[in-house]
């Protein structure tokens, strides 16, 4: 069993739903990146997305993606990022997930890659722009690796493509809460309830639910639909990006916490927003 799956397995069991903050890397900088893992990790994160700065980066809206540029500008590369990884993740209770673009895979050759970042303690792989039709070398490369490469579902997906990309899928099922980008939004689309039930229909695998998820409210709402994992990440990558390093960490670590205990509740009652 994977990390992954032993996370979500321990969770089912407490009939816990996940949290699943994402960051990106070198933004501000390394060394602050490498605290802001251990704050989330002691703050509420089950599991924790890690992205890899890119500089044509598709899936990611404005606030992601000018995070990926002042990463860029400091000249954060992926193989300072593995080398912060490998002395971080042994202090990690939450499993590391790394969301890249192909293009550094591709540019590495799949073994390569998934040796590197098997060393520096990464547990699965998110890589949006990997059409399903095109990932059957890297999901059978890094299942013999115990790394999990979690695949999309997105709103417009078919039944026939929703049971497809289930099936390959390792670790999760990483279901895309709206048409577009990466981003805060002030409304979830009431469609998520449905997909999350027609994906529950062809598959016992878990299901996290992701992008434009920005406040508490909208994290519990998730949550009651029958979702195992809540993924927010433009919300951290903003507050770690304001005031200075401290200030970020501090208030990452507030809003950890508030998802946490949003989603441990079934209390419906109204929530202030946190953005």
């Amino acid at each position: 069993m994977t990390a992954i799956s032993d996370c979500f397995k321990t969770l089912g069991h407490n009939r816990e739903c996940a949290l699943i903050p994402f960051i990106t890397a070198g933004d501000p900088d390394l060394e602050t990146t490498a605290k802001a893992l251990q704050v989330l990790d002691r703050s509420g994160a089950d599991i924790i997305e890690l992205g890899i700065p890119y500089s044509d980066p598709l899936a990611d809206g404005p606030v992601i993606q000018a995070a990926a540029t002042r990463a860029l500008q400091r000249g954060t590369k992926l193989e300072q990022v593995l080398e912060m990884l490998q002395g971080i993740t042994p202090k990690l209770r939450s499993p590391i997930i790394l969301f890249t673009y192909y293009n550094p895979i591709l540019h590495r050759g799949i073994d390569k890659f998934l040796q590197e970042i098997a060393a520096a303690g990464v547990a699965g792989l998110v890589v949006p722009d990997l059409p399903l039709e095109e990932a059957a070398s890297l999901l059978q490369s890094a299942s013999e690796m115990e790394i999990d490469v979690i695949l999309l579902v997105a709103p417009t997906s078919s039944a026939e493509r929703i049971e497809a990309i289930a099936r390959s899928s390792l670790g999760f099922i990483y279901l895309v809460s709206v048409t577009g980008v990466t981003g805060m939004r002030s409304q979830l689309e009431m469609r998520v309830s449905d997909l999350l039930q027609q994906i529950r229909s062809v598959t016992d695998k878990p299901i996290g639910v992701g992008f434009g998820i920005s406040e508490a409210a909208q994290a519990r709402q998730v949550r009651e639909w029958g979702a195992d994992a809540v993924i927010v990440g433009s919300g951290f990558v903003k507050r770690l990006a304001e005031g200075t390093p401290e200030e970020g960490l501090n208030a990452i670590a507030q809003f950890c916490q508030s998802l946490k205990a949003a989603i441990k509740t079934t209390n419906t009652s109204t929530n202030t927003p946190l953005d």
